[in-house]
């Protein structure tokens, strides 16, 4: 699985990790360990935000920040992929038209307006998320945004392109292993919140109900999932997370 970690920390993070071998089997494990770089994404969020506090920052400034530092560590990458998959399903015309307009590079508006509430929402979050349990909060939510690429990967999931990051991933997760990570983060979850042990678990399962509901809605409208599609389930998990978190407050 070496392989496949390192090119999990390099296609993920901005850490300067050789990728090595890029095929099939790597960009297979690579999905499969995808939630350890989620946890080390939020164990640093999760740092930020409490050094913030420390600083007595303004809570939106904080989450501002903390938002900014997470597109730093990721590239922006799953914004990107955020931003191109809302705009094909915004436009017009079949799913070789959708998938052209995502291929473009360009942000219509149905990306920009994508971008500033999904980046509005998660600073507000992050800077007002409980005390009690912003820090397990934050490492779920970047934990369960991960494990969001298994669902969309799952087996019988095909690519939408013959070609990309998606042909090489689609298909490649087992059920077993889908579910394994899934049952882990929904057992772990409950220590999220103390004294409030139901939480955790309504997090991570509307977040997967949200993954699961966005990947049969591509493959009605592209015919598959591309890597832009892995992007914005980990945007979407990641937020619905932090929502339920904070709104529980």
């Amino acid at each position: 699985m070496s392989h496949g970690l390192r090119l999990a920390v390099s296609w993920l993070t901005v850490l300067p990790v050789r990728a090595g071998r890029v095929d099939a089997a790597s960009c297979r494990q690579a999905i499969t360990l995808a939630p350890l770089i989620g946890l080390l994404l939020g164990g640093v969020a999760a740092g930020a935000s409490r050094g913030l506090e420390l600083l007595a920052a303004p809570p939106l400034l904080a989450g501002l920040l903390v938002v900014g530092l997470l597109a730093l560590l990721t590239r922006g990458m799953h914004l990107d992929g955020l931003a191109d998959t809302v705009d094909g399903l915004g436009c017009y015309g079949p799913p070789e038209r959708a998938l052209a307009v995502m291929k473009d590079g360009g942000a219509g508006p149905f990306a920009v307006v994508a971008l500033i509430v999904v980046l509005g929402a998660e600073a507000v979050c992050f800077g007002s998320l409980p005390l009690d349990n912003r820090t397990g909060a934050v490492v779920l939510a970047l934990t369960v945004g991960r494990a969001a690429f298994l669902w969309c990967c799952r087996r019988g999931v095909p690519p939408a392109r013959p070609d990309g990051m998606g042909a090489l991933v689609a298909g490649s997760q087992t059920p077993v292993v889908v579910w394994a990570w899934w049952a882990a983060l929904l057992a772990v979850s409950v220590l999220v919140a103390p004294g409030r042990p139901w939480l955790g678990p309504v997090a991570v399962v509307a977040a997967g109900a949200l993954v699961v509901a966005l990947v049969r809605h591509v493959r009605r409208r592209f015919g598959g999932i591309t890597g832009d599609v892995l992007g914005a389930a980990a945007e979407l998990a990641t937020l619905v997370v932090l929502v339920v978190c904070t709104l529980a407050r």
